[in-house]
């Protein structure tokens, strides 16, 4: 029986098309065919051009230097550079594995590139939003640093993939690993290689390095700064523990094995003393870390990259400051000090000093908060007192015995006065400062509010942790010398903020420009409360002040604040050129004496004298909305020939007294009439004049 009409034609009709599909997919499966094999073909070129091709000359390492203000060499680097090579086979299996665990889990694997593991890490990347994960292979890491500069930009990756694969051509995979072991292995402290690195941390060869050990040591390359047992040990323990992890988790150990080694007590090697005659070695320090932790200078090429940093240092005045502290602190005793200077104007760091004796001890106290201010700290809260209506130089509380309370009533805080000294009678602000008074503090800081004082000292750069407490006006929560030195510049610089700087411009080997500084100025406060402020801190170096014992070494203008606790002692304070912070005290917080409670004042004084020697002494500029008038210390009204010990005091302009102390001829301090100018007085003239 036939198939119906329309059936057997739609078969008929549907033979070409099936045809021309046919047709279709074999075009398409010869050019995919051409395609591959065109790229087949291209790499076999690239390959065998890429095996014809020499490898470039290992570059060589270039020392990198460091410069003062004015271009005087502060020091190089890479001068002690300490490398042993070793064959592999001298190099324990634990270390190889732990190596390949923890940066390169595909070594013998891939040819020179990780194509698998480039993807796994653009896709993790990509979900956290950043780079979080890598993907250059250890011979990725040899090739840059054997022919290559740490450039971050496409053209050296480009190359670092070339002559990897170039590598893996040439040399055998055991001929990378052990080249990489003893080339491309940073520890720092000026030690390169396996061997060089075991030797600095365990004082032993590699050959004789434990499970625990070698996973220990595997793990600083990544970041000598951040993983070196030297520099912090939490961070160190961590990824010492995630190798160990990981090489279980690989089958290189076995769990338990693992889990021992983490358990194992490791001893460490004291870190060898630098060259007692390195110049400014706590600022040398200071500096690396800000170039490698904040402007992400690599470590290896800060040390060897030949690259050349420009600071704000002023060797004149860092000589001046060690030989201050020199001066001041016994070198058979343990008291410690540490000093920062700072230009209130540029933000410049112009010299540092972390502790007496470098070799002894690196640790920089300069830059620590590790410690409490004391009455130091209550320059903001008076600052931010003179902020407030109704708050002036003159405001007065009674000095005595006193329970505060607060968190609504429901605590109580009972401060004391320096050895229980107090007042008869109320006292105004210019004695509070004078005599640091704590009375005083307390009351201010419980009137203005505790967390507007903390947000002054945040506008002026202290960062360190504070909570609002009455106690903070005592300066009871730790900072660093350097906050304090910039901080108390934010004053000096009549209320403008400038970021402190150690760093001015850092210049590659071929003089490119990779970092150069550009300080934020931002004015946080009003200048005339800062200039307030400012005249009320002279009074610190009065005759029977706190910083009184002083005052004949210093010739010039200079307000400041000084800080006392049982284990502190500080001098904080400033000139127009410069702002001074010095701590003294000791490292293990035991209490300081009397006679050593002292020391911090005499150090600031010689230091600053000395620093500015060649610079002529220089009145605090006067705002314009500044009025000085004379006042009755006795009752804070305007004082007249009746009223006895007239002094004169600064307001700003509106805020000055406007009743007399009693009846009587306004005082200029002599008993005569004032000369009147336009409203202002003739010390206003004269001060201006002398500014002009």
């Amino acid at each position: 029986m036939e198939e119906p009409v329309s059936r057997k034609a739609a078969r008929t009709d549907s033979k070409p098309e099936r045809k021309r599909k046919r047709g279709l997919f074999r075009k398409t499966m010869t050019l995919l065919f051409s395609c591959a094999l065109l790229g087949v073909a291209c790499l076999v070129v690239v390959a065998l051009y890429l095996r014809s091709q020499a490898l470039p000359v290992g570059t060589f390492s270039q020392p990198s230097q460091m410069y003062d203000m004015h271009g005087e060499l502060i020091g190089s680097f890479q001068s002690g550079k300490n490398r042993e090579f070793v064959p592999l086979s001298h190099i324990p299996k634990h270390l190889i594995d732990a190596t390949l665990a923890i940066e390169d889990k595909r070594f013998y694997d891939h040819v020179g590139v990780d194509v698998r593991g480039i993807a796994r890490s653009a896709v993790v990347n990509l979900q956290h939003g950043g780079v979080v994960q890598g993907a250059s292979t250890l011979t990725q890491q040899l090739a840059r640093n054997l022919y290559l500069t740490q450039d971050r930009t496409w053209s050296r990756k480009m190359k670092e993939a070339m002559y990897a694969v170039q590598l893996e051509m040439q040399l055998s995979k055991d001929q990378i690993m052990e080249m990489y072991l003893n080339d491309a292995t940073y520890y720092g402290h000026s030690a390169y290689g396996v061997q060089a690195g075991a030797k600095l941390f365990f004082g032993k060869d590699v050959g004789e390095l434990t499970l625990a050990e070698s996973a220990m040591l595997a793990g600083v390359p990544k970041g000598p700064r951040y993983y070196s047992p030297f520099f912090d040990m939490d961070n160190a323990k961590e990824r010492q523990e995630l190798i160990l992890s990981e090489m279980a988790a690989q089958g290189y150990i076995t769990p338990q094995e693992a889990e021992e080694a983490k358990r194992e007590k490791l001893v460490f090697m004291k870190p060898e003393k630098q060259s007692a005659i390195a110049q400014a070695p706590f600022f040398r320090d200071y500096v690396r870390r800000v170039a490698i932790e904040r402007l992400g200078i690599d470590e290896r090429e800060f040390d060897e990259g030949g690259i050349r940093i420009y600071t704000t240092l002023d060797l004149d005045m860092q000589k001046a400051a060690e030989e201050a502290v020199a001066k001041q602190l016994p070198a058979d005793d343990e008291l410690q000090a540490s000093l920062v200077a700072v230009d209130p104007r540029t933000g410049y760091v112009k010299a540092m000093v972390g502790g007496k004796n470098y070799s002894d001890n690196q640790f920089n106290r300069a830059v620590a908060d590790s410690r409490q201010p004391g009455s130091a700290f209550k320059a903001f809260v008076y600052l931010t007192a003179l902020q407030q209506p109704g708050f002036t130089p003159v405001s007065r509380f009674k000095s005595e015995p006193t329970v505060f309370t607060y968190d609504n009533g429901r605590k109580t805080y009972t401060p004391s006065n320096f050895n229980n000294k107090y007042p008869d009678g109320p006292i105004d602000l210019r004695e509070a400062i004078a005599k640091s008074d704590n009375i005083y503090a307390v009351h201010t800081i419980q009137q203005v509010g505790a967390d507007k004082v903390i947000e002054t000292a945040r506008k002026m750069g202290v960062t360190s942790h504070l909570e609002p407490l009455p106690s903070l006006a005592l300066g009871t929560f730790p900072v660093s010398p350097l906050e304090m030195a910039s901080a108390f510049g934010v004053i000096a610089n009549l209320g403008v903020r400038v970021e402190p700087t150690v760093i001015t411009r850092i210049e590659s080997h071929s003089g490119k420009v990779m970092y150069e500084a550009k300080p934020e100025k931002t004015k946080v406060v009003e200048p005339e409360y800062a200039y307030v402020l400012t005249s009320l801190m002279k009074s610190v170096f009065d005759p029977g002040a706190t910083a009184g014992r002083v005052a004949d070494l210093i010739k010039r203008p200079v307000a400041g604040k000084t800080g006392t606790t049982n284990t502190d002692a500080w001098m904080v304070g400033f000139t127009p050129e410069l702002a001074t912070a010095v701590w003294v005290g000791y490292d293990r917080d035991r209490n300081i004496s009397s006679v050593e409670s002292y020391k911090a004042a005499p150090i600031f004084a010689e230091f600053t004298e000395r620093a500015l020697e060649a610079v002529p002494p220089k009145l605090f500029p006067v705002p314009d909305n500044v009025v000085s008038v004379y006042i009755d210390p006795a009752t804070g009204k305007l004082a007249t020939n009746k009223c006895a010990n007239p002094r004169l005091e600064s307001f700003v302009k509106g805020t000055e007294p406007t009743e007399y102390c009693s009846d009587g001829t306004p005082t200029t301090g002599d008993g005569k009439d004032p000369q009147k100018k336009s409203g202002k007085s003739w010390w206003d003239d004269l001060k201006r004049w002398w500014n002009d």
